[in-house]
This record gives structure tokens, C-alpha cells and sequence, in this order.
């Protein structure tokens, strides 16, 4: 038997033609078949890619939403209350583990409440209401650590911009505070969040298996572990290549991106 398995996982090869065979087979699309479950694993992969976009894609949105406006609110109201609140906020939201989030959301508003689904997904064909209502607390127990990391980033580039002679000409000219904010300092400011909103999304893929894993939430992340509990080799392998490679695409769209920013940069 165990002949037969290595035969036709053609480990008999040496390791030069073995993944030879691999990536040849990859950039033709076929990333081998799942050891456990006996299918294809671009298959697997593709039936569990909508739970994980719509985690991810609603996360970011909430994410880049708060953690931009915290941040310009704590930079404007520097050193009052309102600072000092979103800075500490920031500081423990970035530090508190996602599963600790997730299981505290889960405690107080699944089982105490019970004003939302404990676990699970539906998919979205299955109607708005319920779709989004298996999504709320996945993706506010995702997004606590991206909203700190962005609001901390926000904050520290719009202080340095709003010090800046050119602000207090403005302000000297008669300029109202939604132009010097939104005009000014947020544009002057944008590389730094532009980076770091890239820097979060690709990050996002770790905190989308633990959230995943906690809310029992059919994706990408809870294939992934279920592949390691079992030893599945193709999916784990399938899945660090393309997270790997979207990890690349991510990064380079932020560079580009940064043109379109700050007019001084050329590529």
C-alpha cells in the first residue's frame, strides 16, 4: 500500500524532477489532489473562497473606515481626552489576541444576548440578512487589531503633517478645519496609511485562520488547519504558494499606488 501511494505520488523521483513535475503542474493549474480527501485541491480551495472574501473584504472595509477616522480624530484632538481614549484603545486592541476578541464577543453577544449566531456561515445567495448576520462578530472580533494598527499609524503620520509651516498657513489664511484635515494633512499623510493598510491585508491571512477556526467558519483558514491536523501536504502546500503570491500582488499594488498619492514618486 504505502509502495502504491508513493508511486503515485510519484515520491520514487528525485527531489530535482519531483518538483520539477510540481510546478509545472501549478502553473498549469492542476495543484494536485487533497491526501485526505481524495479530490482535487483547486476544488476545495474554490468551494471555500466565498466565506473567506466576504470575511476578509468586510474586515478591511470596517478596518481601514474606523482605524482612518480614529486616527484623524486622536491626531486633531491631540493631547485631550478624546486622544488619550483612542490611544489607549489602540494600544489594547492591538494587543489582545484575536481568538480572546472572538471568544469574548461570542460569551456576551452570542450566549448572553443571543442577539447573534454563536458560529457558522450562510452564504450570501441564501439572502443578505442572514449572511451578514454570521458575519458581524467574525468580523469585529478580525477587525479590533487592524482598527488599532491603522488608527496608531493614522494618528503618528497626520501629527507630523499637521506640524508642518505649510499647515499653519493655512489655518493663518482662514482655512476651515474640514480642508486642513482632508485636504491637506490626509494627502501628505496617505503614504504611511496607504502602506500600512497594504501591510494589514496581507497580514489579515493569519488572523483569518483563527477567526475562522473560533466562528467554525467553512473557509480558506479552517481548510488550512484542517489539512495540517491531518498532514495534507497539497493543501498546505497550495495555500502558502497562493497567499504567498497574493501576499507579492498586494505589496507591489501599494507601490504603484503610491504614485497616485504623492506626485514626487516615479517608478
Amino acid at each position: 500500500m504505502i509502495a502504491g501511494i508513493r508511486e503515485k505520488l510519484s515520491l520514487n523521483d528525485p527531489l530535482p524532477v519531483q518538483f520539477i513535475h510540481w510546478v509545472r503542474d501549478m502553473l498549469s493549474g492542476d495543484f494536485g489532489t487533497s491526501i485526505f480527501a481524495g479530490r482535487p485541491v483547486l476544488e476545495l480551495m474554490s468551494q471555500r473562497l466565498e466565506p473567506t472574501l466576504s470575511l476578509s473584504i468586510l474586515t478591511m472595509i470596517l478596518s481601514v473606515t474606523v482605524g482612518v477616522s480614529f486616527g484623524i480624530l486622536a491626531a486633531w484632538r491631540s493631547g485631550g481626552p478624546i486622544d488619550r481614549v483612542l490611544t489607549a484603545f489602540s494600544a489594547l486592541g492591538f494587543s489582545v489576541p484575536v481568538f480572546v476578541v472572538g471568544y469574548f464577543l461570542v460569551y456576551f453577544f452570542a450566549m448572553r444576548a443571543q442577539w447573534l449566531p454563536v458560529q457558522g456561515y450562510k452564504p450570501i445567495s441564501q439572502g443578505l440578512g442572514s449572511w451578514s448576520e454570521h458575519l458581524i462578530l467574525p468580523t469585529v472580533a478580525l477587525s479590533v487589531a487592524y482598527i488599532a494598527f491603522i488608527a496608531r499609524i493614522t494618528r503618528a503620520s497626520m501629527l507630523e503633517v499637521l506640524s508642518e509651516d505649510y499647515m499653519r498657513t493655512a489655518a493663518a489664511k482662514g482655512a476651515s478645519s474640514y480642508a486642513m484635515l482632508f485636504h491637506h494633512a490626509l494627502k501628505n499623510a496617505g503614504v504611511p496609511i496607504l502602506t500600512v493598510i497594504g501591510i494589514s491585508f496581507a497580514y489579515l491571512i493569519g488572523g483569518v485562520v483563527l477567526t475562522e477556526t473560533v466562528f467554525n467558519i467553512p473557509g480558506i483558514g479552517r481548510l488550512v488547519v484542517d489539512a495540517i491536523n491531518n498532514r495534507d501536504y497539497p493543501i498546505i502546500q497550495s495555500v502558502l504558494i497562493l497567499t504567498s503570491g497574493l501576499y507579492v500582488f498586494i505589496n507591489l499594488t501599494v507601490d504603484l499606488a503610491y504614485t497616485l498619492i504623492d506626485p514626487r514618486i516615479r517608478y
